[in-house]
C-alpha cells in the first residue's frame, strides 16, 4: 500500500498530488511527539549489529541495555557518523517537533538536558523554539526547531522552583503524569481515576504564570478534566487518540476532547498501532485519520493537531526487548507496549507528505490542512508562550 518513494496509495488524481506537494512544502508543520526523525528502517543493519554488541555486556540491567541503543544514535548523529538524522527531518517537510527531557530522576533530568542541547549546539540548522515566532522564523529561513518538552514529573518531586530553571533552559510543554499516579495526580493507568492533587493544581498554577503549555496526553479522564477546570491557559493532549473509535486506555473520552477543545486547546492524534486500532500489524495511515475525523466532527476544525510518538529512534532488536521486559513495568498490560509495529503509510518520518495527501483525500480545504499540520499548535504556543 506504500510504494518505493514511500507514497501511500490514496488514488489521488495529479492534480491532488500536486496540490498535496505544494500544501506540505509550504506550511509550516509541527508534531508534538517526534520520537525521530530517525526510525529503524532509517537505520543501517551494520549500525544495529554494532549497537548490540556494544550493549551486550549491559543485558543483566534491563533498563540500562534497552536505553542504551537511542543514547549511542544520539550520540552518534551529533558527531555526524549518521547523516540520516538530518536528511530524513528535512525529507519529512516538519519544521518543528519537540526534543524531549526525563524528568523521572534527578540524574536523568541531567543527563537529558545535556543531550538535548547538545543537539542545539552541534547542529546550525536546528533552533531552540521558546516562542511561536522563532517557529515562523526557522520555517522562514529553512531551519528546523525543536521544541523542549518532557512527559514525567517524578523526579521535580514537589520543588515548584526547578519549573523555573527548566523554563529558563527552554522548557515550553509539560505532560503532567506518565500512565501511573504521581505527586501531581492519577495517570490513565490508574484504576483510582483520582484526578489533580491539592499539589497538582499548584503545579498547574506555576505552568500558567510561567508559560509553560499543560499537556495531558498520558492522564487519567479526571486528571485531564481538572486540569482544564484549574488552567487558565488552553489545555492540550500532544499524543492521543479516540476512546470512541478504540477504548484503550491512551485515548481519549469524548467529554474529555470537549473539555481540551472549551480551554482553546488542541488535541493531537498519534500513530501508534497498538492505540488506535485493534490489529497493529494491519495499522493504516486511514485508522489515523479516522480519529482526526472524528476530533473535527465533535469539537471543530481549530483543535486538533498531529502527535505521532512513533517510530522511535532505535533500532528493532532494542525495541522487542522494550516491549518484552520494560513496557509491563510502565503501566502498559503485557504485550501492548510499543515494539516494531508501525503505521501503514507512516514507516518513516520521510514519509510525512502521506499525512498530508490523506487528509486531502478526505476534502479538507488547503486553510484546514494547515491548521491540523501545524497551525493550532502554533495558535496554543503564540497564546501560551
Amino acid at each position: 500500500m506504500t510504494n518505493k518513494e514511500g507514497l501511500f496509495d490514496f488514488q489521488l488524481s495529479v492534480e491532488e498530488e500536486e496540490r498535496g506537494k505544494r500544501l506540505h512544502e509550504e506550511s509550516i508543520i509541527i508534531d508534538l511527539l517526534f520520537q525521530g526523525p530517525l526510525s529503524p528502517r532509517a537505520i543501517s543493519e551494520e549500525i544495529s549489529e554494532k549497537l548490540k554488541q556494544e550493549c551486550e555486556p549491559y543485558r543483566h540491567d534491563p533498563f540500562v541495555y534497552s536505553g542504551m541503543p537511542r543514547k549511542i544514535i544520539s550520540r552518534m548523529s551529533v558527531s555526524g557518523e549518521i547523516p540520516e538524522f538530518k536528511e530524513e527531518w528535512y525529507q519529512s517537510g516538519i519544521t518543528a517537533a519537540n526534543r524531549q527531557l526525563s524528568l523521572t530522576n534527578p540524574e536523568n533530568i541531567i543527563m537529558s538536558m545535556a543531550e538535548v542541547q547538545q543537539q542545539f549546539d552541534a547542529f546550525d540548522w536546528l533552533i531552540k523554539a521558546v516562542s511561536a515566532e522563532d517557529i515562523r522564523n526557522a520555517k522562514s529561513n529553512d531551519l528546523k526547531a525543536g521544541i523542549v518538552t518532557s512527559q514525567e514529573t517524578k523526579g521535580l518531586g514537589t520543588n515548584l522552583e526547578l519549573l523555573d530553571s527548566l523554563y529558563d533552559f527552554g522548557l515550553r510543554v509539560q505532560q503532567l503524569t506518565y500512565n501511573t499516579q504521581n505527586y501531581i495526580g492519577a495517570g490513565c493507568a490508574e484504576k483510582s481515576n483520582a484526578g489533580l492533587t491539592n499539589f497538582g493544581i499548584k503545579f498547574v498554577e506555576r505552568l500558567n504564570d510561567l508559560g509553560i503549555v499543560v499537556d495531558t496526553g498520558h492522564c487519567g479522564k479526571q486528571t485531564t478534566l481538572d486540569a482544564c477546570k484549574y488552567s487558565k491557559q488552553p489545555v492540550i493532549a500532544s499524543h492521543t487518540g479516540v476512546e470512541n473509535i478504540f477504548n484503550h486506555m491512551r485515548c481519549k473520552s469524548d467529554d474529555e476532547i470537549k473539555a481540551i477543545a472549551n480551554t482553546g486547546g488542541v488535541i493531537g492524534v498519534f500513530a501508534m498501532p497498538w492505540f488506535i486500532h485493534d490489529d497493529p500489524n494491519h495499522t493504516t495511515i486511514n485508522h489515523v485519520l479516522d480519529h482526526i475525523d472524528y476530533v473535527v466532527d465533535l469539537v471543530g476544525i481549530d483543535h486538533v493537531g498531529i502527535g505521532t510518538d512513533w517510530p522511535m529512534s532505535d533500532v528493532t532488536w532494542s525495541l522487542v526487548y522494550f516491549k518484552e521486559h520494560i513496557a509491563p513495568t510502565l503501566g502498559f498490560a503485557k504485550g501492548n507496549g510499543p515494539s516494531t509495529e508501525t503505521i501503514i503509510g507512516l514507516e518513516k518520518y520521510s514519509y510525512f507528505i502521506n499525512v498530508t495527501r490523506g487528509l486531502i483525500k478526505r476534502g479538507y480545504s488547503d486553510e484546514e490542512v494547515k491548521k491540523i499540520i501545524g497551525e493550532n499548535w502554533l495558535r496554543v504556543f503564540e497564546q501560551v508562550w
